[in-house]
């Protein structure tokens, strides 16, 4: 069998270290509030995602899949891989 998958628009933040003042999308604020995302002391952020905890180096991006999920996504993987298509609303 051969087979593609569907194409699908999803939300994906790109990790930064994060001040009080930074804005950042609802849904990774809802994310932190959940604690599916929790920013380490020593740069970076742990994400809680199907497989487990993943630690998410600055660069990489999360993203949040059909279902609300998370998932780790490494900062030259989604190059290869995913086209920017527009911002957070």
């Amino acid at each position: 069998m051969i087979i593609r998958k569907k194409p699908i628009v999803l939300d994906a933040w790109r990790v930064i270290d994060v001040s009080i003042d930074d804005e950042v999308p609802v849904w990774v604020f809802n994310a932190m509030a959940n604690r599916k995302l929790n920013e380490v002391p020593n740069g970076g952020w742990n994400v809680n995602t199907l497989e487990g905890k993943m630690h998410a180096n600055i660069g990489d991006v999360i993203v949040r899949g059909v279902d609300g999920e998370l998932y780790l996504v490494r900062s030259t993987i989604f190059k290869r891989t995913y086209d920017v298509i527009g911002d957070e609303p």
